[in-house]
């Protein structure tokens, strides 16, 4: 018996899948990008050698900020370029993007997530502005890369005006050179109040419905993914969703901890555990009791999860699709989303 309250829709055993009706108006092509990430670049690297050929885009999420707000790049991310770029013949790294996180490293060593406060700091005039798209455009002028994403995220209310301006003034500066902008949203962004400037591609996350600030649930459902892509409709342009791979284990005692998808797979066959799949969200979830007693549960994305949830945009209009991240991906979803783009 499941000591957790039951979610209103976690109570079927899994079960090959339904098939979904065909989308009633015709789609965008199919694109595919995913996230690698420097903390687990090899991994990442592992699936990115499976699948490359099945991405449109490649967003290297490397780049943060120091004590002086100047831009931040890791030791992890210096040893994974080199390795990155055997893969990516010159002409090819037109398809690779520099990934620009609000984190802020203090001299101590200690990070700050998603700082508001250095979003505030760095919009706060023209000239900090100014200054600060000339930084990003000479870091990705040096790196030789065919473009930019900015994933400001806890973005303070008062300063969404002057980011609106850094947003058009970045993508200024970077179409004159041939670079593409790409900028990365919350779900909780008021993107119908927001007059977003033309010209960059959005994404929107698709994801963060359950996870380490809530109880055990999928980290998007059906009701959660169609609910945006209507929201969507408020961007310019064609935007991408974006869909997060892997889950997480909950315990009894509130304790959250994320999981790979081979990292819950490998639990599920070491506990023996029950595997069952929602039909809300098309996640697998499973309960188990660990060696000191206290009881678990899982809930994680595979294959057949993403193929839900892309059908799911795709029925909603949306075929650019954006995966975070990769790094420990079953064989299985990732040959799935290699395929996406070749899929009629």
């Amino acid at each position: 018996m499941l000591w957790f309250k039951p979610w209103k829709h976690a109570e079927e055993p899994i079960k090959p899948p339904e098939e979904k009706p065909e989308p009633t108006e015709a789609v965008a092509v199919p694109q595919l990008s995913a996230w690698l990430a420097d903390w687990e670049w090899e991994t990442g690297l592992a699936d990115l050698k499976v699948m490359k050929e099945g991405l449109t885009s490649l967003q290297l999420f490397a780049s943060y900020f120091g004590a002086a707000d100047q831009l931040h790049f890791t030791e992890e991310f210096e040893e994974a370029l080199p390795e990155l770029l055997k893969l990516y013949a010159p002409a090819e790294l037109q398809s690779l993007y520099l990934t620009i996180v609000n984190d802020q490293f203090q001299e101590n060593g200690a990070a700050i997530q998603k700082s508001p406060e250095l979003i505030s700091r760095l919009m706060a005039t023209s000239e900090s502005r100014s200054k600060h798209v000339e930084e990003l455009v000479a870091a990705v002028d040096r790196l030789g890369f065919g473009g930019m994403e900015i994933d400001y995220e806890q973005i303070p209310e008062a300063d969404w005006e002057k980011v609106l301006l850094f947003y058009s003034e970045l993508y200024e500066r970077l179409q004159a050179k041939g670079k593409v902008l790409r900028i990365v949203l919350e779900p909780r962004v008021k993107i119908e109040e927001l007059k977003l400037p033309e010209g960059p591609e959005y994404v929107m996350m698709a994801y963060n419905l359950y996870g380490y600030h809530s109880g055990p649930g999928p980290k998007a459902d059906h009701a959660f993914i169609a609910g945006l892509a209507n929201r969507m409709e408020h961007l310019p342009g064609k935007p991408a969703i974006a869909f997060s791979v892997g889950g997480f284990d909950w315990d009894e005692n509130a304790k959250v901890k994320a999981l790979t998808e081979k990292q819950a797979a490998l639990l599920l066959k070491q506990t023996d555990a029950e595997l069952k799949r929602d039909d809300a969200s098309g996640s697998v979830y499973f309960d188990y009791t660990a060696k000191d007693g206290a009881k678990h549960q899982v809930w994680y994305a595979d294959e057949e999860t993403l193929k839900q949830w892309i059908d799911t945009a795709q029925q909603a209009g949306y075929s650019k699709v954006a995966i975070w991240r990769l790094g420990e991906l079953e064989e299985a979803s990732l040959n799935n989303l290699k395929s996406y783009v070749m899929r009629e």
